[in-house]
């Protein structure tokens, strides 16, 4: 197995969507690190399987074919396990596609088997520029800001899990900013697994700009616990808070306790001192629960949302419970208010 050479239209997936076309990808047999821009093949006699694109659409990858995606971790409660090994991954090796992303490692552990992106691909190297150097997505991130506006209004959104609802109370509150004519909202996806797809919900809404971590050089913000973490996050609030907007709406992926949630509310506490935070809880406990993590560390809760509040008594019981208010942001949306 040697140095390869691929068409500069060659497939890539989302992650890299910051990596500008190549005339052409040229590639050396090197061990892959997270965030390099690498090239994986999907054997003949493989099925074919799906990633997302930069556009954001389903793209298929068909039996044979190569394609460009990422090193990265992933840690989940209830999708995909993943991680980079010691070293990087090795040419010739397979791994798996950890996210439709494009994030690729080792598979941690079991999987559901019906997720679209998941598949044992083949690395055959990191792909390097004119000067040699490998390319990294950390090379293509944003950099440089103006001053950032901490009086900014800034909406958080919080999750006791995933799929509890956040982006779904992320639009409602972007949709009540913009009614009360905020124009120019940014949204920011700060913890998680890149995703353009999630993105382009909030643009669909009229956000001025949206944000995840691939635009900050960072494919997700896994594992936990990550070495600097707290210095990324930082970044990434001062450009977002810098942008003359008139609101900011931020998502946090996963629960409370992934994706180093809990380092990113430590830097935001930092940076901003009148928070209005959403918790989507998919029950009364967890909204309980959460309120406790979060006034540990002295943050309160302004609106509870999510599947706790599906039904007239569970709002009831959850807003007694917890002295907040509760409110069903979904089915606002359906009502178009």
């Amino acid at each position: 197995m040697g140095d390869g050479r691929l068409p500069g239209k060659v497939k890539r997936a989302s992650a890299l969507r910051r990596v500008p076309l190549l005339e052409v990808v040229q590639y050396r047999t090197e061990r892959g690190n997270e965030g390099d821009v690498c090239a994986f093949e999907l054997p003949p006699d493989a099925s074919p399987f799906t990633v997302e694109s930069p556009t954001g659409r389903t793209m298929a990858i068909a039996p044979g074919d190569t394609f460009l995606a990422t090193p990265g971790y992933r840690q989940s409660t209830k999708w995909v396990d993943g991680t980079v090994p010691p070293g990087g991954l090795v040419p010739g090796e397979t791994y798996w596609v950890l996210a439709d992303s494009g994030v690729v490692g080792e598979l941690i552990g079991s999987s559901p088997t019906d997720l679209g992106h998941l598949a044992s691909v083949r690395y055959l190297g990191a792909a390097c520029g004119d000067d040699g150097a490998t390319l990294n997505m950390r090379q293509f991130a944003i950099t440089g800001s103006g001053e950032a506006n901490r009086t900014t209004p800034l909406y958080l959104l919080l999750g006791t899990s995933g799929d509890s609802g956040k982006t779904t109370a992320g639009v409602a509150v972007l949709r009540a900013l913009r009614a009360k004519g905020r124009e120019a909202v940014v949204c920011l996806k700060a913890t998680g697994t890149s995703s353009v797809a999630e993105l382009a919900v909030y643009q669909d809404f009229g956000a001025r700009q949206c944000f995840d971590c691939a635009d900050f050089g960072l494919p997700t913000t896994y594992p936990s616990g990550r070495e600097g973490i707290g210095d990324i996050f930082a970044g990434m609030l001062d450009i977002c808070l810098s942008q003359s907007a008139q609101g900011l709406v931020v998502e946090c992926g996963g629960d409370l306790f992934g994706a180093n949630v809990p380092e990113f509310l430590a830097c935001v506490k930092t940076r901003h001192s009148d928070l209005k935070i959403i918790l989507a809880a998919t029950d009364g406990l967890g909204a309980m629960g959460a309120q406790r993590v979060l006034a540990d560390i002295g943050l309160e809760i302004s609106l509870i949302t999510g599947p706790c509040t599906d039904t007239s008594t569970m709002r009831e019981r959850v807003a007694t419970m917890c002295g907040v208010p509760a409110i069903n942001l979904a089915h606002r949306l359906g009502q178009g208010t």
